[in-house]
């Protein structure tokens, strides 16, 4: 990981910590100027009542975390411009074309990536998406508006695109829908409280939480047949094939973190660990033969529980000192 990837990361918590609570956007700087990572500082949360439906102009760079209707007007060439949406972890979001006019002759474009992907690290992980990646890009350019909706596979999706001719642009409509199990989620929050379940589904789901958290599970059902459990594998929880692994890093994607303990028997009852990462993940492999489901709480560390790690705890792996 690069000393640059690292710092950034180091900036997104600053952020994120000194932004919380905020019903304000934070005012970006043009994509030349700021990282993407710093996206993550927004906090676009609103109390939206008898405001429906909501527009307005959309940024370069920007992030959203509310249903609208959004406009993008090209006031000068914009060439390196991404906006990133988040819903609710048990919401899908549909991106809707209402209007385009860009010039993809000309070199521009306009770009739907199912997830987010930053310094290309993908959220989901290639392991954990159901498409290949070359799938989870949808090109205007090249379907036009014979698909003006497209649904994401979980609560994050993304827009890539690039305007050369001032006046151009698009305008787009934000909508989310019901996601009955969520599989593959980013949290909106630093604390919470969450039940992943995988029904009968060979796949694999995640939760990432983006701070260093105190992260408490609290159950966990794995491999239960007609209400009897499995035998105890010799091979490990790999080879059980229906575990739960806890994971820690300073990047987005789960494929490219660090596995911190591994969960593939039930139990009830409290398991805690505090974890000094930048993003920690909750990550669930399913066989597909077996109805899985685990529940945990996170709260965000205090500055003083990261300068002074103590008990059961994980952040010598990750960065630290913030």
């Amino acid at each position: 990981m690069s000393p640059n990837f690292k710092l950034q990361c180091h900036f997104i918590l600053i952020f994120l910590t000194a932004l919380r609570g905020e019903s304000r956007y934070l005012e970006l700087r043009e994509a030349a100027d700021y990282d993407p990572f710093l996206l993550f500082s927004a906090n676009l949360k609103r109390e939206l009542a008898g405001e429906q439906p909501y527009r307005r102009a959309l940024r370069c760079l920007d992030m959203l975390s509310l249903q609208g209707q959004f406009t993008f007007t090209a006031d000068r060439p914009q060439l390196h411009c991404a906006a990133f949406f988040i819903g609710e972890p048990e919401e899908f979001i549909t991106i809707h074309y209402d209007q385009v006019s860009i010039d993809c002759q000309g070199g521009d474009f306009l770009k739907v990536f199912d997830g987010w992907i930053l310094k290309g690290e993908k959220f989901p992980s290639s392991q954990d998406h159901p498409l290949p990646t070359a799938e989870r890009y949808i090109d205007f350019c090249e379907t036009g508006l014979s698909r003006r909706s497209i649904r994401s596979s979980q609560n994050v999706a993304m827009i890539f695109f690039r305007v050369r001719e001032p006046g151009n642009g698009f305008t787009l409509t934000i909508k989310t829908d019901p996601n009955l199990f969520p599989c593959n989620v980013i949290s909106q929050t630093p604390n919470g409280k969450f039940t992943l379940i995988v029904p009968h589904q060979h796949r694999n789901c995640s939760f990432s939480i983006i701070y260093p958290v105190v992260i408490k599970i609290s159950d966990l059902t794995l491999g239960h047949v007609n209400g009897l459990q499995l035998k105890k594998s010799s091979a490990g929880c790999e080879g059980i094939g229906d575990f739960v692994e806890l994971l820690g890093g300073t990047g987005l994607d789960p494929s490219k973190m660090i596995p911190l303990a591994d969960l593939c028997y039930p139990f009830h009852g409290p398991a805690q660990m505090k974890v000094g990462c930048d993003n920690t993940v909750v990550r669930m492999v399913s066989s597909g033969k077996h109805i899985n489901r685990v529940t945990f709480e996170y709260r965000q560390l205090e500055p003083y529980e990261l300068e002074n790690p103590n008990g059961n705890s994980i952040g010598e792996f990750c960065l630290s000192g913030l």
